[in-house]
């Protein structure tokens, strides 16, 4: 069928939620029903490495380095959401990934959820679409040297203790 209606089946495209909210802080933040990242970590001997992805520079907060991910689609989870965008940004998948825990930054009426998973021997990640100009795999050590997107940054701190506790 030509305009769009279905036949009958059962198939459901999610809703997007690409659009800004603005929250009760004032602040405007992408994705209309919160937003999701992954903060994936490797162990390589006794340094520990965290995937970060350097946005392209038309994105907002552009040409800042911080996580891959984005606006969560209606009825999506952070874990489904963070896996779904960093496959989109940064080819990484989710076979190779073991969720383990996740941070949430509530704003009441919008919150991002950074998603933590262990990452395999065998991930690989690269450049996979327009929002990325490089990634790579930083010591934990490394991160505060780069240039990061500001809401990451700010909430670094708080992902590296809990990285601590987890006993990565």
């Amino acid at each position: 069928m030509s305009n769009g209606e279905s036949s009958g089946g059962e198939h459901h495209r999610p809703e997007s939620g690409d659009g800004w909210h603005e929250c009760h802080c004032g602040h405007k933040h992408w994705g209309i029903y919160g937003a999701a990242g992954l903060l994936a970590v490797r162990r390589r001997g006794e340094e520990l490495f965290v995937l970060l992805q350097h946005r392209a520079p038309w994105s907002h907060n552009g040409d800042t380095w911080g996580l891959p991910g984005g606006a969560l689609n209606r009825d999506e989870d952070a874990i489904a959401g963070a896996f779904r965008e960093a496959l989109e940004e940064v080819g990484i998948d989710a076979t190779h990934l073991t969720p383990l825990h996740s941070h949430m930054d509530d704003h009441s009426t919008w919150s991002y959820e950074t998603v933590i998973a262990l990452a395999s021997d065998d991930a690989e990640a690269s450049v996979a679409n327009h929002e990325s100009v490089a990634v790579a795999w930083i010591t934990t050590s490394g991160v505060e040297a780069e240039n990061l997107h500001p809401s990451f940054a700010k909430s670094w701190p708080a992902l590296q203790k809990l990285l601590q506790s987890l006993g990565i």
